[in-house]
This record gives C-alpha cells, sequence and structure tokens, in this order.
C-alpha cells in the first residue's frame, strides 16, 4: 500500500477532495497549494475526522520550481518519505490564440506543463532515491486531441503532461516505480464552475473513479469509465467541423 501520499494544488477542487478521499482510506498526506488558510482548514477536518492518519501541509506556488523541489523534500523527511507523488495543481484560463489574451495562454502553458514538469522532477528524484514510488499525473480527456478556442492552450498543455508521463513509464519500465496518466473527463470543480458539459459530474463522484483508477495504478485510466472510456477514443477520430461545434 502506499502510505505517505503527496498532492498539489491540494486547497481546492479535485485535489481537496481527493486529499478527503484519501484520508478516509487511512493514508498520511502532504498536502500543499498557494491557499494557506484553506490547507490549514482542510488539515484540521481531516485529522477531527481521521485522527489516525498524519496530515502535513505547506504552502506551495508550483511555479516557484525551487521551492518545489524544497517542498518535496521537506514532505520526504517530515513523513519519512513519500510513496506516491499527485501531480495535480493546474490553471484552466485560456483564450483563443490571437485574440490578444497571450497572458492567459502563457500562465496556462507555466503552470501546467513548465510547473508541473518541475513536480515530475522532484518527485522522481526522489522515487530514484528510494527504488520505488508511483508518480501521477491529472492530465485531462481534452488531452487526446488539439482542442478549439478557449481550450485550445489547455489541451496542448494536457498533451505534453501525458507525453511526459508516457516518455517516464517507458524509462522505467520493469521497476518498482510506476507512473500513471489520469484523463478525467467532466468534473465539477472551482475551475469549471457555471459551465455546462457533456456528461458532467459532482466533484465527489467524479474524485471517486480518480481515487480508484488510482489505487490500481494504470499506466492510463479515463475517468469516470463511462462514459469517457468510450468518448476519449472517439474524440481522437471525431471530424474536425464536428468537434468545433462540440466545444464551446
Amino acid at each position: 500500500m502506499r502510505r505517505n501520499i503527496l498532492i498539489t494544488g491540494a486547497s481546492s477542487g479535485l485535489g481537496e477532495e481527493m486529499a478527503r478521499q484519501f484520508a478516509a482510506r487511512g493514508r498520511n498526506l502532504a498536502l500543499c497549494a498557494r491557499r494557506t488558510d484553506r490547507l490549514e482548514a482542510l488539515r484540521d477536518e481531516l485529522r477531527a475526522a481521521h485522527p489516525d492518519s498524519t496530515v502535513s501541509v505547506r504552502p506551495l506556488d508550483v511555479n516557484d520550481h525551487d521551492a518545489v523541489f524544497e517542498v518535496f523534500r521537506a514532505f520526504a523527511a517530515e513523513l519519512g518519505g513519500i510513496d506516491r507523488v499527485i501531480v495535480n495543481a493546474g490553471i484552466g484560463k485560456g483564450a483563443p490564440i490571437g485574440t490578444g489574451r497571450f497572458d492567459a495562454n502563457r500562465d496556462t502553458a507555466q503552470t501546467n506543463f513548465v510547473a508541473a514538469l518541475a513536480q515530475c522532477e522532484a518527485a522522481m528524484a526522489h522515487f530514484r532515491a528510494r527504488g520505488a514510488g508511483h508518480l501521477v499525473v491529472i492530465s485531462s480527456v481534452s488531452a487526446v486531441r488539439g482542442m478549439p478556442r478557449n481550450v485550445t492552450t489547455y489541451a496542448a498543455t494536457k498533451a505534453a503532461l501525458s507525453t511526459l508521463a508516457e516518455g517516464i513509464r517507458v524509462e522505467t519500465v520493469g521497476t518498482p516505480i510506476k507512473v500513471s496518466t489520469i484523463l478525467p473527463g467532466y468534473i465539477r470543480s472551482e475551475i469549471n464552475a457555471g459551465q455546462r458539459a457533456l456528461a458532467m459530474v459532482d466533484t465527489a463522484t467524479g474524485v471517486r473513479s480518480i481515487v480508484r483508477a488510482i489505487e490500481r495504478e494504470p499506466a492510463t485510466a479515463y475517468v469516470p469509465p463511462w462514459p469517457w472510456r468510450v468518448l476519449g477514443p472517439v474524440l481522437r477520430i471525431m471530424p474536425r467541423r464536428v468537434l468545433a461545434r462540440a466545444v464551446r
């Protein structure tokens, strides 16, 4: 069992709910995010509900790459090692390319890929030293295909993250280091608050599928399995005109 789990972006959305569900499974948690007030409130909630689990929190802006390494090392020292790292921190802002919002697309690219690269580097340095571990990246079903409008850069970053994870997985094949790419469909969170989308599920339901998938340690997993195990591959071959109408 992966006892000690580090989750980035744990102060809200999928990361916050993953913390709740892993704590309910008796795991020790290392939680980090920018919003320390929310992290501390979550820590207090989890300690009260699950007194046998250790819950440690530290502030972290994943775009501060040096801090990523420092925080990961500090968590490992505090808990006696990290068994699983979930690279979850990310943002969802963006705009159609060429419409004057390079700033939004740049921030999305830096947070969702460059900062994720730093997290993967820090996690893998720890796992290589320990000789074992489980690296999990939270990608997106949008990673399977170039997407239009506000999703273009977001989808590109998730595709890059999925490819990064696949490269690490190929390199570590046959070793005690496992790498999983999780591709969520539409799960309600703060990133997509107010949006309407196909087969949207609530946060707790969606994260329940994510946690079950992570525990299986697959190479890749669409979550929730229905309908995304079917719709994910369909997106790859959908005619462009249909995709342009479907994604708003």
